[in-house]
């Protein structure tokens, strides 16, 4: 690693015990409660050993997405409150991603502005679909105007599918291999066709200046890119040029990705710019990140961008 560049991991998650008393049940266990719970010597002790100097920290999913309406904003803000003490504490080693109350989307807008201008959170993160809606739904289209104005990304990130598509999809094998439905694939679908739906509703042309990002090297759509463009432009199409709203307005991260050819094919379509390290710590150990960065045979000039520069110049760190 450059000892210059500061090593930056964007995906890394934590839990507020308040939040997560209101998941659904199911969602509001796991083993690494302990690690996720903790924003103090643990982590810190953990950050260490990988020699990553900062983390932005992210609420785990499905944060605020499938609260109640009424009672999502006030919770909320006391959630990112604890999240901006818990930065102030360490402000060299921490940033923050706001969770928003979507399920209330002009409150949503608001607490992403109170978050970015009174906290100093760096952009949001949005977990999933929002009580079974997709981000595309014109009703959530002010968090992107303020995130426009206020020039912070939006990162899309999964959460469970919904109780349908697993039941279809995934329930064959989810009791052999439970976490078809998450990490191993059920994620991956649910995220991409977000950002897919994204682009296809327009609102990255009403809101030109937007940035999105998605994590583990993009949920499949480097890869996708061309096959998307192409039959996109079949004849009986609407036109849209998808490869152009895709490499305009989103950035990947390697989180929970460590594949080197993965990585390879990400530059290639979308260029090292766009590309940014994280872990998803604590559900993947950090040191495994860090230690494929080293091994990594780039040049010195896309690591330095790909560990730390992209995300300063994005999250203006």
């Amino acid at each position: 690693m450059q000892n210059e560049t500061l090593v930056i991991a964007i995906e890394e998650h934590y839990w507020d015990p308040e939040m997560v008393a209101h998941f659904p049940t199911g969602e509001n266990t796991s083993p690494l409660s302990s690690l996720l719970t903790e924003l103090g010597d643990v982590r810190l002790r953990a950050m260490d050993e990988a020699r990553i100097d900062v983390q932005v920290l992210s609420h785990g999913a499905p944060a605020a997405q499938k609260l109640p309406p009424d009672s999502a904003p006030e919770l909320t803000r006391r959630v990112n409150d604890r999240l901006a003490e818990a930065c102030a504490r360490f402000p060299n080693r921490f940033a923050a991603f706001a969770a928003l109350p979507t399920p209330a989307p002009d409150a949503a807008a608001r607490e992403l502005e109170r978050c970015v201008r009174d906290l100093g959170f760096k952009g949001a993160m949005i977990h999933g679909l929002t009580n079974g809606l997709f981000i595309d739904d014109k009703r959530f289209w002010p968090i992107f105007e303020v995130a426009e104005k206020l020039d912070v990304p939006i990162y899309l990130h999964p959460s469970v599918p919904s109780a349908d598509v697993t039941r279809y999809y995934y329930d064959d094998y989810a009791r052999e291999f439970p976490t078809v439905i998450r990490p191993a694939w059920g994620f991956t679908v649910e995220t991409a066709t977000q950002a897919i739906r994204l682009i296809l509703s327009r609102a990255l042309e009403s809101y030109p200046r937007l940035q999105i990002i998605l994590g583990h090297l993009g949920e499949t759509l480097p890869f996708l890119l061309w096959r998307i463009n192409q039959a996109l432009a079949r004849p009986g199409q609407t036109p849209l040029d998808f490869r152009k709203q895709f490499c305009d307005h989103f950035h990947v991260t390697t989180s929970g990705f460590f594949s080197t050819p993965a990585l390879i094919c990400t530059m290639l379509e979308l260029g090292i710019d766009r590309i940014m390290f994280a872990v998803d710590y604590p559900y993947v150990v950090n040191r495994d990140g860090t230690d494929w960065i080293e091994q990594l045979q780039i040049s010195p000039d896309d690591k330095r961008k790909l560990v730390g520069g992209n995300a300063r110049r994005l999250l203006k760190l």
